[in-house]
């Protein structure tokens, strides 16, 4: 999947296509409030395995019945090739590997207080985080996270002029805020970059 059939699900340009993908997926994460990942999987399984050995066994009928010859109906499936090729793993795993580099540099950059300003920011966050963690676990996070990315794009773009002055007012009084701070704690000024 590429990123335009990305964007046009989660901005709701194929309704029908975006619809089964939200669904499958808030039913799936709602499955996993209820019961282990290992039931939730082993329940979609055994409805998959059952759906298809009844086609099978309903086509195998109908042929008895007509005496056709028509073969097994899942044999165009059955012929695909399904393995991942390399240059596919490849690029994916140097993807992922480079984004985790990324991160461990930005951590360490941050837990080891290269800049304080960036540091006391993720400290905050990470306040800010134990507060949210109290609330919520960590899979209501997850189907709240799939719910706005539903929903805030699709919103955005109908309402985006209001959005982004409200935004930029926040901004500038963040701005505000941060500068007279910095302003008045010696040390935490910020390099120019």
């Amino acid at each position: 999947m590429d990123a335009k059939q990305v964007v046009d699900l989660l901005y709701w340009r194929d309704v029908k296509n975006t619809g089964v993908v939200f669904g499958a997926a808030l039913l799936l994460l709602l499955s996993l409030t209820m019961c282990s990942i290992v039931s939730v999987c082993s329940y979609i399984g055994l409805a998959l395995l059952s759906v298809t050995i009844c086609f099978r066994i309903y086509k195998g009928i109908l042929q008895a019945i007509q005496k056709s010859d028509e073969g097994h109906p899942f044999k165009q499936y059955l012929d695909q090739e399904v393995a991942l090729s390399e240059e596919m793993v490849h690029k994916y795993s140097d993807v992922a590997l480079s984004k985790l580099n990324k991160t461990i540099g930005e951590l360490r950059r941050v837990f080891l207080v290269e800049d304080l300003v960036d540091s006391i920011k993720f400290a905050v966050l990470m306040w800010i985080l134990t507060y949210v963690g109290a609330f919520f676990n960590g899979l209501t996070l997850i189907i709240l996270g799939l719910i706005a990315a539903f929903t805030c794009p699709i919103v955005y773009e109908k309402h985006q002029a209001q959005i982004d002055h409200y935004v930029a007012l926040v901004n500038n009084q963040v701005k505000d805020v941060v500068g007279k701070i910095q302003a008045k704690v010696p040390g935490m000024k910020r390099k120019a970059e």
